[in-house]
């Protein structure tokens, strides 16, 4: 008989390297210890277009090569091992290219759960901007844990306190 699955037992993160994706990484780990997980954790290369839309094949300005790919996916690495130390053995750090939202919600499809991070915009930035985080949401096959970043308060103190060490 198969065993059941956990909730927090395969986790995806996507990450940009930002301060409030190392927040969301940290909160999986706590997540993974405690239910025995794993963690993937997902960076997404996005091409850059030229032109307004949907580029054709020869708008196309630039695709990341490959080693910075590999320089990305190490730095990723690094990142993890610095952050969560002994926790990263259970780790897997990917690098993709090609849009965020499509990436991730195909990498969701091997996870039982996603932890993100979202940048907290309002107002006209969002409406302008959008959110992937929002459309993750609304578009993923698992559930997903969306972390605002700390209160600007609460990053100062942090930032004091690893100034003191």
């Amino acid at each position: 008989m198969p065993t059941k699955r956990t909730l927090f037992e395969r986790i995806l993160v996507p990450h940009d390297f930002s301060e409030p994706a190392n927040h969301a990484l940290a909160v999986a780990a706590d997540l993974a210890a405690r239910h025995r997980g794993t963690i993937t954790v997902l960076h997404v290369l996005t091409p850059f277009y030229a032109g307004p839309g949907y580029p054709t094949q020869a708008e196309i300005a630039w695709t990341p090569p490959a080693e910075l790919a590999a320089e990305r996916r190490a730095r990723l690495a690094r990142l993890v091992r610095d952050r969560l130390g002994p926790r990263a053995r259970r780790v897997t750090c990917k690098v993709v290219t090609g849009e965020a939202l499509p990436k991730i919600l195909a990498a969701a499809r091997t996870a039982d759960a996603i932890v993100m991070a979202t940048l907290g915009r309002t107002g006209l930035a969002h409406l302008l901007i959008g959110s992937i985080a929002e459309k993750v949401v609304r578009h993923a096959p698992v559930p997903v844990l969306t972390l605002r970043p700390p209160p600007r308060r609460a990053r100062q103190k942090g930032t004091r306190r690893a100034a003191r060490r």
